[in-house]
């Protein structure tokens, strides 16, 4: 398998290239099960954007999950959100808006219940994200945060993928390209 190697938040990993569909391959960055790179990130994620900026944090399930709880947990937050992928039986009344992303077929939709909406409202919300490429899900996220009654007061990602890094309203670690089906950066 062919990879790219990426040096973030001190760190060097070797990143497998997958395939999205037959024009399209992206670096996978994954930080299930790597707790010194999720912490390494998650601490250079939290100098991006001061704590007075923000009162909660939001992600997205799955992957910004990681990143999410270790940002909250450095920056002693006691609570966080994570937007999730289906409704779950301990969420009162949930609220959903529509999500199209580049690593998911389909229009998938993400989920907060109630009561969390009602802990967002009128809260400064930073949108936390793994990797931000499209958009799709970022803009989801911030769907979600406004239907709440909430305030995106930032966004920001490990990683801007493709052209993403060319975006003025995220703040991000570092950009890694999109590949053509033989490994080869194309953007």
């Amino acid at each position: 398998m062919k990879t790219y190697t990426i040096n973030i938040a001190g760190l060097v990993r070797d990143l497998p290239i997958c395939r999205v569909n037959d024009d399209l391959y992206i670096a996978a960055f994954i930080c299930f099960g790597d707790a010194e790179l999720t912490e390494a990130c998650a601490r250079e994620m939290l100098k991006l954007v001061p704590p007075s900026e923000y009162d909660y944090i939001l992600t997205a399930e799955a992957k910004g999950i990681p990143l999410g709880h270790e940002m909250a947990r450095q920056a002693g937050m006691r609570k966080h959100f994570v937007a999730r992928k289906s409704v779950k039986n301990y969420m009162p009344d949930p609220l959903s808006v529509d999500d199209e992303s580049i690593t998911t077929r389909g229009l998938q939709k993400l989920f907060i219940g109630s009561d969390d909406a009602a802990l967002i409202k009128g809260k400064r919300i930073l949108i936390v994200d793994d990797v931000i490429s499209t958009g799709g899900s970022l803009r989801a996220m911030e769907a979600l945060v406004e239907l709440a009654g909430g305030i995106v007061a930032g966004k920001v990602a490990a990683l801007a993928e493709g052209d993403a890094h060319n975006r003025e309203d995220i703040k991000f670690l570092d950009w890694i390209p999109l590949f053509d089906p033989q490994g080869n950066p194309i953007s």
